[in-house]
């Protein structure tokens, strides 16, 4: 950890030990709903990606069980395969060969082939097969080495400490809009050399793009979609123009890298370029900001876990490896307890069995990282928000040559993020009930209001 992360966190740790710390534990807030058994059993029969109900959105962990225990490869509705079980979800990520991640099938009929969603989803480094994704994934490996990512706390934490300067004359914010969203715009935006005058659409053109990669879209989230690649990529076209003309250090600027790098001889085609950087800068935000957001949520619903991660963190204050190892092992299962990525997809190259059930050439198969992610076979205890868990074996950052290329980097921003918000904030509450943003395939809050006290 670096050293202004370490003692500026000192700084702020809770004052007044055991007593102080008694003070800030608040009873639970119930934010995740209960569904009754019965309920539970009518989704799980009637579970179809495209049509799912509106309680699914709130609490779908019961309905992900039930068909983990029933129907772990389960045949949808529209004939593809829906997987929960975490040992189903590691085999397909470990067989590239087998499974594809190319959607140019799938989302050929979904958006229209050569509409601006369909042209930006098939040329991104998640959605491609090597060797395109072997060079983009290459070339962006490139400017997110240790170094480099280390290189970026002292910026970080300047960044988190700034907005809860603000947060605290204020006595209280949005969780989201005011703090979660706000960091990984401005890190990703460093990253790609992004004018800070030029950063505020970032966030809205993010929900459309990614949003429209849920199961079923309504016209107007398709078409805000197709719209939001349009001005995203007319604006990113000015800004690798004005870059090819003034280029910035390759070790950091990952734009100019993009642009200048070769993989075997190659450099990547405009098209490729564009539509990666659009890539870069949704990935980066959308997942992070969810990571943020769903933890300090989350700590509204279990105050004891809470209160033991700031008793921890008060014990290690002085102690930089130890603080850093009770934040990264929270972080962790933050990640794994509600995962801001909870849906996953292939396409069967040849007919193959998964988990004893046969998929024939071209099935299309959704991988529900959800569900893999409180598996009891794997988790012990798995419906329990557990900071300390050892060995946690979540699949919140995929598995294999698709895991997240900037997985480093996240759990950077969610160690300081969270860190330093407890730190400044033990005693935080939720003042209103947080809003979700109603999505199968990222899971998160669009707001949630609070108090500092």
């Amino acid at each position: 950890m670096h050293p202004q992360g370490v003692c500026s966190l000192a700084n702020r740790r809770p004052a007044g030990g055991p007593a102080r710390l008694a003070a800030v534990y608040n009873p639970p807030m119930v934010i995740t709903p209960a569904i009754s058994a019965d309920r539970v059993r009518s989704m799980a029969a009637d579970f179809d990606l495209r049509a799912l109900p509106a309680d699914f959105y709130a609490n779908p962990y019961p309905v992900y069980a039930l068909l983990r225990e029933t129907e772990p490869v389960k045949r949808m509705p529209d004939g593809s395969f829906f997987l929960t079980r975490h040992a189903d979800l590691a085999s397909v990520y470990r067989d590239a060969a087998t499974f594809s991640s190319d959607k140019k099938v799938e989302f050929g009929p979904k958006y229209g082939a050569g509409s601006a969603l369909f042209e930006h989803h098939t040329s991104s480094l998640v959605f491609n097969d090597p060797p395109l994704h072997t060079r983009v994934r290459t070339l962006i490996m490139g400017a997110l080495t240790r170094r480099a990512i280390a290189d970026m706390e002292p910026g970080l934490v300047t960044l988190v400490d700034s907005l809860l300067d603000k947060i605290e004359a204020r006595g209280g914010a949005d969780l989201i809009e005011d703090f979660a969203s706000a960091i990984p715009v401005e890190i990703i935006g460093n990253l790609l050399g992004v004018p800070h005058a030029d950063r505020g659409p970032l966030r809205h053109w993010s929900l459309a793009i990614l949003g429209a990669l849920e199961p079923r879209l309504t016209p107007e989230q398709e078409a805000l979609g197709h719209r939001s690649v349009t001005e995203m990529l007319a604006y990113l076209g000015d800004l690798v123009r004005h870059r090819r003309a003034h280029p910035g250090d390759p070790d950091h600027d990952v734009l100019t890298r993009l642009i200048q790098g070769e993989v075997a001889g190659q450099r990547l085609s405009e098209v490729e370029l564009l539509q990666n950087c659009i890539f870069i800068l949704n990935a980066g935000h959308e997942t992070t900001t969810n990571l943020i957001g769903n933890a300090l949520v989350a700590l509204q619903e279990w105050p004891a876990a809470k209160a033991d991660l700031l008793s921890k963190m008060e014990r290690s204050a002085q102690d930089p490896r130890g603080l850093e190892a009770n934040l990264d092992l929270a972080v962790d299962e933050f990640l794994r307890f509600e995962s801001s990525n909870q849906l996953g997809n292939r396409r069967a190259l040849k007919a193959c069995t998964v988990g004893g059930v046969d998929l024939p050439e071209g099935a299309l198969v959704t991988l529900c990282i959800g569900a893999a992610n409180r598996d009891p076979a794997v988790f012990a205890d798995p419906d329990r928000l557990d900071l300390q868990r050892a060995g946690n074996r979540h699949l919140a950052f995929g598995f294999g040559i698709h895991q997240c290329a900037g997985l480093s980097l996240a759990r950077l921003e969610g160690r300081i993020a969270i860190g330093r918000f407890l730190a400044r904030f033990p005693g935080y509450r939720l003042s209103a009930s947080p809003t979700r943003g109603g999505r199968a395939r990222f899971r998160g809050f669009l707001q949630a209001p609070f108090s500092t006290t």
